[in-house]
Order: structure tokens, then sequence, then C-alpha cells
């Protein structure tokens, strides 16, 4: 028996059971006074960011970006929780109902999946994140933030643990490892007598190393090399506005726009207005022979470029021949994330839609909006990239899985 299994094991199996049989409206008020002790305790988790984001110096923009909190962010943490609150509970819920000829009748329901275990890297919104979604699906929670949001995410969850507390929840139904030790991340990964799912939150290092020693099933959450393809019939003003806020409203975040196409017969001037507005802001664009050709500034891009996330103010960009050439170049290099299509032809658009591999495909908006908030659901653990169970954003409703539940009168089988 591993070091996580012997500390963790049995008290979150006897969290996830106590929450499977709580009610809703219990869980929603703990959700409720989660957000509370967020808001309130903001000076305390503010300073403890601050622990983080001293001793991470050095590292890209892009990276203490993702790690830094502000009181905006903290108060957008805490709505999150809240919006999580007042969706309708996913358990329950009778998915399809049928009785057979002989009489049986059969009812598939929602259930909590038990226990899931969560690593993530240097976002420690997660911490909320993942604890509230967990909840309000009834399943308990093991988390594993990564060292260089330690302090931050320890400050988070002394909040989630005061609101388990004073609804008379387990406390062990959200439990985080303390210890930095990068050893204790193979322990989790053998511990699948205790863990039911895993799901991995970070870069590509670790998502590798999750899917290739994981004992236990994985919601895969592969990197964001999203695309967005402008069609040469297309409103020239919507496309320069989408883009850079695709590129670079947040750079860092899975969602953000890594690889930009363009038909070959999309007006030029089109072409150089998008790829001006990128370069003015401060982006780096690495494009082939045409689209260096657009501006002296343009770098010439590799064959690694295609496939890159760069998470950073750099974009990638060519031209292709029409959707067929667009499509084919998303799914050979893309990463089954998120891409969009700008157009104004609907022929086009459903082309797109229908035939690039992706967890979440757009028409006419930026791939920042792949995100559970922006869908709907309060917030998200990840987008899955995978093609089972959870895919695109993990939010409640994918935190559970079902039962059949068969009511017969004394039957017997022949």
């Amino acid at each position: 028996m591993n070091s996580v299994t012997q500390r963790y094991g049995s008290a979150l199996r006897e969290a996830a059971q106590a929450l499977s049989k709580t009610d809703s409206a219990v869980i929603n008020a703990a959700l409720c006074a989660m957000a509370n002790a967020i808001r309130a305790a903001s000076d305390d988790i503010l300073t403890a960011n601050q622990h983080d984001l001293k001793a991470a110096q050095g590292q890209s923009d892009a990276f203490l970006d993702r790690l830094r909190l502000t009181p905006e962010r903290i108060d957008a943490i805490a709505a999150g929780v809240e919006a999580i609150a007042a969706l309708p509970d996913p358990v329950g819920s009778v998915l399809e109902e049928w009785e057979q000829p002989n009489g049986l009748q059969f009812q598939k329901v929602s259930v909590p999946i038990g226990v899931l275990g969560i690593i993530y890297e240097s976002r420690p919104n997660v911490t909320v994140d993942a604890a509230a979604l967990c909840l309000k699906s009834h399943n308990a929670v093991l988390l594993r933030g990564g060292s260089d949001s330690l302090h931050s995410a320890l400050a988070l969850h002394a909040c989630i643990a005061q609101a388990l507390k004073d609804n008379d929840l387990p406390e062990a139904a959200v439990s985080i490892i303390d210890d930095p030790d990068r050893a204790l991340v193979g322990d989790i990964l053998k511990s699948h007598e205790i863990i039911d799912v895993i799901v991995p939150r970070g870069g590509r290092g670790l998502i590798e190393r999750v899917m290739n020693e994981a004992t236990m099933p994985v919601f895969a959450h592969l990197d964001g090399n999203c695309h967005i393809y402008v069609d040469r019939d297309v409103d020239a003003d919507m496309a320069a506005d989408v883009i850079v806020n695709a590129k670079l409203r947040r750079t860092g975040i899975c969602g953000a726009l890594e690889s930009l196409l363009f038909h070959a017969d999309l007006d030029k001037a089109v072409q150089i207005r998008i790829v001006q507005a990128l370069l003015d802001k401060g982006c780096k664009v690495r494009g082939d022979d045409a689209v260096q050709k657009l501006d002296s500034r343009v770098e010439a891009a590799t064959d690694e470029d295609w496939a890159s996330e760069y998470l950073d103010a750099i974009v990638s960009c060519k031209v292709v021949v029409d959707v067929s050439d667009a499509v084919a170049h998303i799914n050979r290099y893309g990463s089954h994330h998120t891409d969009s299509v700008l157009t104004n032809d609907d022929a086009v658009a459903a082309r797109f839609l229908k035939e690039v591999d992706s967890a979440i495909v757009l028409h006419n908006a930026s791939t920042q909006f792949a995100d559970g908030g922006e869908f709907g659901m309060g917030a998200e653990i990840g987008i899955g990239t995978g093609k089972l169970h959870a895919r695109g954003p993990v939010g409640v409703k994918q935190l559970t899985t079902f039962k059949y539940l068969v009511h017969g009168q004394g039957h017997t089988r022949p």
C-alpha cells in the first residue's frame, strides 16, 4: 500500500459514500458558504499568491499569468462556485426508461463516479473549480496542485475545508496533498483502489505521464493547438476582432489561438489587416512563404510550428487552398481541442463543423470560449480531448456515470 492510499484512502471512500447520500440542498449550502469564505479571505489568498509569484520569477509571462490571482479573479472564482450551486443536481436523473414485453421495467439513472483525482499545474483556480464541481456531482476528490502554486492552493483549500465543516460535511470530501514531493504523483497514479478516475490539468509532459502510468481511467486533457480558418467570404472587421481576441485576450490558456489559416482567395488586404493587427499588438507571426510576403515582420515558419501550442504571444499562419485543405491541416496538426471557422458561407461553416475532429468547433466566434463557464456549466475541470464519456468542457454532468434500475414482479428468466 503506497503512502497516498495509506493517508487518504479510507477517508476519501467514506466521504464519497456520505456525499452519494447527501441532499442537494446541503451541498448547495456548502458551495455558497465556500464562495463567501473565499471572498472573505481574499487578502490572505492574495498574500499566499504573492509568495508563489515571487518564487516563480523568471518564468514566462504566460506562466505567471496562469499563476496570478487578483481581487477580480478571486471574485470570479467565488462567482463560479455560486453558478455551480445554482445548477440542477446532476445525480438521480432518469436518463432513459422503458419496459420490455415481459413486463420488466428499466431505468438508466445518473450516479456519482465516486472519488476523483485531480493533478494540475500552476493554476490555483483549479483548486476551487475542481472542488465545487466534484461536490455538486456528489463526488469526493483528491487534489494535487503543482509546487509553483502550492501556497495559493492551500489558502483556497482552507476556505473549502471551513465551508465543509460548517455544513457538517466530511472535510475529507475535498482532500489536498500538501507535500510538493513529485514522487507522490506516481503514488496517486497507482492508487486505483481508492481513485476511480484521474483528471490531469497541465502541460504535455504531465498529461503524457498520467496517460502512460495511470492504473485507473483518465479524462485526457491534451494541449490546445487551436486553429482559426478564415474563409474567403468573411466580414473583415469581425475576422480581425475575433482573431485578436482569440490570440491575445489571454495567451496562456488552452483555448488561445495558436494557428491561423487563410483561404487562398481571401482578399490580400484582409490578410494584411489581420496579420498587422497581431504584429502591432506585439504578437509574433510565423508564416509560410505567402504569409511572409504580407509583412516584413513575419518570421519563417517550420513544420514544428504547425503542431505547436505556444501559450505565448506567437501564432503560426498559413495559406490553404480551401476549406477542405483547412480541415485536413487541422485534423493532421491539431490537438482535437478547439477550432473555429470565420465565414459568411453557411455551406462552408456546415462542412467545417462536421468534418473537423475536435471536442469544440465554433463558427464566427473566438476559440477563447472554450471554457465551462462560457458553456453555462459554472466552471470546468478541463477540456476533454478524448473520444469517450467526457469530451469538451468537463462539468458536473460529465462527472457522473449511471446505473440501471430494473423493477420486476417476481420475474424469473425462462
